[in-house]
């Protein structure tokens, strides 16, 4: 149970349909984001580390392929198994690790 301050208001929570209404919003706005053309990827030069779980409703894993295909030195990390959009959350264990080695790698 959240606990407030007395002289905080909670403010109420928002009807369901609103909710709905703002989910199905965010998806059609990812969506049309993937249907873009392709930014210039190749313009970036640094070292980039790439990661994402394999079952990602957020950010199709296929979105993230074709992003560390896309840069010149993009390197993926496996897709991380039974993992959504906190994949590297999820495997923390073997991300963090990876993440600290990548800018000398």
């Amino acid at each position: 149970m959240r606990t407030v301050p007395a002289n905080k208001k909670i403010p109420p929570p928002l009807p369901r349909r609103r909710n709905q209404t703002s989910f199905r919003a965010q998806l059609k706005a990812i969506h049309r984001w993937g249907l873009q053309t392709p930014a210039y990827l190749s313009r970036i030069p640094h070292p980039v580390l790439v990661a994402n779980g394999e079952s990602d409703r957020t950010v199709p894993s296929e979105n993230t392929l074709d992003l560390a295909a896309g840069l010149p030195r993009g390197e993926l990390v496996p897709l991380y198994p039974d993992a959504g959009h906190g994949g590297i959350f999820q495997y923390h264990d073997a991300f963090v690790p990876r993440a600290l080695e990548f800018p000398e790698s």
